[in-house]
């Protein structure tokens, strides 16, 4: 037997509603927000996330996905999605669009080879979005309203906001020298990967899992005392801009991204008290990176986004509480006879094309499985349908939600399984077309 790669999964049908559940906020959030869905090829030239993300993370030293392809070109599954969009943004000429600022989301797989754990995986699907073009405070609030509003949007409100700034490029080379002053007498005390870390990319030591309670670290120089004076500016517009549209946050000194292009505002949010989740709290993290898209060859324009870990997520949504709903389906059609299938099948046809959702015994069991196939489904509605009911253009109908059987002429079917849907404190789950809770 083959079986899946380490560090994948296979996404079975009854756990595919949890991830549409997830996938239908993603949708109607954005579409709030004003954000466009963009698509971007999942791999790509390894010198983009080597000259976007940096050659210096972890991400590209140690995780990524690297091959040649048959014509010797070096290819890399991509491990993040800020760096294609930003390339397809540059390819494109999107940033020439009339519409500014440019306002992007995305979701779908990426790839890191990392040590699999919970709610973490080789294969593992993002949410990200980015903002383009404008170096307004505003939207950086903005970008970090919008994900709190996703939390929402799935019932995650027991929520942290943690803010802090990195600065414009001036600050952030006064900042690492500072701290690489600061390290280079202790630096020994600290794991191995800091070792390496503190001269290529020191801002990623004060990021280190193993080391996060060293004294050392902690009091470590922090972002914020180095700021220039517009960094400092740009920091307390982004405060204000919270403050106005009532969002609760922290700003935690040490908190800094583990990519290279990031600049002045950077973010994360925890969920709260989640066991599900276990010690990583974190759901999202983001910020400004306002050299990324001349960094690779596209014009001096300013960003700003953010990462959801879709699985992360789905861990999340176990600890919320939310009302039980049996699936169900609409209609489910027993054909009593070989003569009238055809018509029972063009019934659930037009029944389809209505917006409810209905199936139908393919098997020709008799009258006994048929009842046992309807019953596992949990139909609405049984429609009954035989040689005495297509001579009279009726359909014999069951509500199994009170067990009333009413005989329907053919021409009312749809109208009376629509206007019945509701009753019985049941909820409609369809698109029916002329249903008026729907």
């Amino acid at each position: 037997m083959i079986n899946k790669i380490k560090g994948t999964y296979d996404i079975l049908p009854d756990e595919v509603a949890k991830w549409q559940e997830i996938e239908d906020s993603i949708q109607n959030v954005s579409k709030l927000f004003n954000f466009k869905e963009i698509r971007t090829p999942i791999f790509e030239y390894s010198e983009l996330f080597h000259r976007g993300v940096g050659e210096t993370t972890d991400i590209v030293k140690k995780e990524t996905y690297d091959f040649k392809d048959r014509g010797d070109r070096s290819v890399t599954l991509r491990p993040e999605g800020t760096a294609s969009v930003v390339r397809s943004v540059i390819e494109n000429k999107l940033y020439a669009s009339a519409n500014q600022p440019l306002k992007l989301y995305y979701q779908g797989p990426m790839f890191r080879y990392e040590r699999p754990q919970k709610g973490r995986y080789r294969q593992f699907r993002q949410f990200g979005a980015e903002a383009l073009g404008s170096n307004s405070p505003l939207i950086d609030a903005e970008i970090i309203n919008y994900a709190a509003t996703f939390l929402e949007a799935l019932r995650i409100k027991n929520i942290t906001i943690k803010i802090n700034s990195l600065g414009d490029a001036l600050s952030k080379e006064q900042y690492k020298r500072k701290l690489q002053e600061y390290l280079e007498p202790n630096i020994e005390e600290l794991c191995s990967d800091c070792n390496r870390r503190y001269k290529e990319n020191p801002l990623r030591v004060l990021d280190c899992k193993v080391d996060k309670d060293n004294p050392i670290l902690k009091e470590a120089p922090k972002p914020l005392d180095y700021l220039t004076e517009e960094a400092k500016y740009h920091f307390e517009q982004v405060i204000e801009a919270l403050d106005a549209i009532g969002l609760n946050y922290v700003i935690d000194k040490s908190l800094v991204r583990g990519l290279d292009y990031y600049t002045h505002t950077v973010f994360e949010i925890d969920a709260n008290n989640m066991e599900s989740l276990g010690a990583q709290a974190t759901l999202v993290g983001g910020g400004r990176y306002n050299n990324l898209v001349e960094s690779l060859d596209g014009p001096d324009i300013p960003a700003v986004g953010f990462a959801f870990g879709m699985e992360r997520l789905l861990l999340a949504l176990e600890s919320v509480d939310k009302p039980v709903v049996d699936p169900f389906i609409h209609c489910f059609m027993i054909a009593l006879g070989d003569e009238v299938q055809g018509d029972a099948l063009r019934i659930v046809n037009d029944l389809r094309h209505g917006g409810l959702t209905c199936d139908y015994d393919f098997f020709n069991k008799n009258l006994k499985g048929k009842f046992k196939q309807a019953e596992r489904l949990n139909p609405m509605f049984l429609l009954i349908y035989g040689e005495e009911e297509a001579k009279d253009m009726v359909v014999n109908v069951k509500d199994t939600r009170n067990g009333v059987q009413e005989t329907i002429p053919l021409a009312n079917l749809y109208h009376y399984i629509v206007s019945h849907i509701n009753t019985q404190g049941s909820s409609c789950s369809g698109n029916c077309s002329d249903c008026d809770e729907c």
